[in-house]
């Protein structure tokens, strides 16, 4: 397990609760492990630069700040896990119509730097090598944390065969907010009904004017009303709503979808770990009904 940072409020022992929830769900899945991503499919995406200092766990301070704790070798291994990790969700989403990466999600971290917990962006890493290898024509990646997918965005920029639609706090982080496609900034406070009523306008003209052929879903859960970071108000049943939707416009298009995990914080860990295996089982729950 990776050393949890000094400071700040990212909690590495998230992921192994995520997966003690899913199992002891009952809920039917089978688990994959991803192979780590390959340093070429990196390259393509970040600064070479910064993929060096990522790998030889050789990350300025100041850079480390920003992610928020310090890359380790450990960190290194992790996170070229977690994008591989993105990239077999795809994979599997192709084949069964759902697939979810217990982890990543990673929707912050830019060219030559990471930031806001984010080390490589996965979300930007698996789109440009599933259209790079033939996988997809046109990606869309709908991101639905309580953050700007603002590292997505930049990433991405320019490219017809990538779209991006961020739904998120307007007064949250990042402070200064890249450009998506698609930006729904929403008041603080927001309930479920004024969230779904946004999500429910929006999300199915993008379907139908962008015609993806794959979707990656960044399925953060920090909208939730008691995250610690989180400036919106949704309850379990919102939570489960959005992501319902979110799989169910998909599907009945016959689009795979996979999910990446996202944020999500708290003082209770198992808690929040509990919402994000509810969110998964929820959009797994409603792929099986396509």
């Amino acid at each position: 397990m990776a050393p949890q940072p000094a400071r700040g409020t990212f909690k590495f022992d998230k992921y192994m609760l995520v997966m003690e929830a899913l199992r002891e769900s009952g809920a039917a899945m089978t688990e994959h492990s991803p192979d780590p991503c390959p340093r070429e499919w990196l390259e393509a995406v970040h600064d070479p630069a910064y993929v060096e200092e990522v790998f030889t766990a050789n990350v300025p301070r100041d850079k480390e700040r920003r992610i928020g704790f310090p890359v380790t070798e450990r960190i290194r291994d992790r996170v070229r896990h977690t994008n591989g990790g993105t990239w077999l969700a795809a994979q599997l989403a192709m084949q069964h119509g759902y697939a979810a990466n217990s982890a990543a999600g990673s929707h912050h971290a830019l060219a030559n730097t990471g930031a806001g917990y984010c080390v490589f962006n996965d979300l930007a890493v698996a789109s440009n090598r599933l259209i790079a290898q033939g996988d997809a024509g046109r990606i869309l990646i709908v991101d639905l944390d309580v953050h700007q997918g603002d590292g997505t965005a930049s990433l991405t920029a320019g490219r017809e065969d990538i779209f991006t639609l961020s739904l998120h706090a307007e007064k949250n982080f990042p402070v200064r907010k890249a450009r998506s496609n698609l930006d729904l900034s929403l008041r603080d406070g927001l309930d479920d009904d004024d969230y779904m009523e946004t999500l429910a306008k929006h999300l199915p003209d993008v379907f139908d004017t962008f015609s993806p052929d794959l979707v990656l879903y960044q399925a953060g859960v920090d909208p939730h009303i008691d995250d610690k970071l989180g400036r919106l108000a949704l309850s379990d049943e919102g939570l489960a709503q959005r992501d319902r939707f979110v799989v169910r416009e998909a599907r009945r298009r016959g689009i795979p979808i996979a999910s990446a995990l996202g944020g999500g914080y708290g003082d209770d860990q198992r808690e929040v770990g509990a919402r994000h295996a509810r969110s998964m089982i929820a959009m797994a729950d409603e792929n099986a009904k396509s």
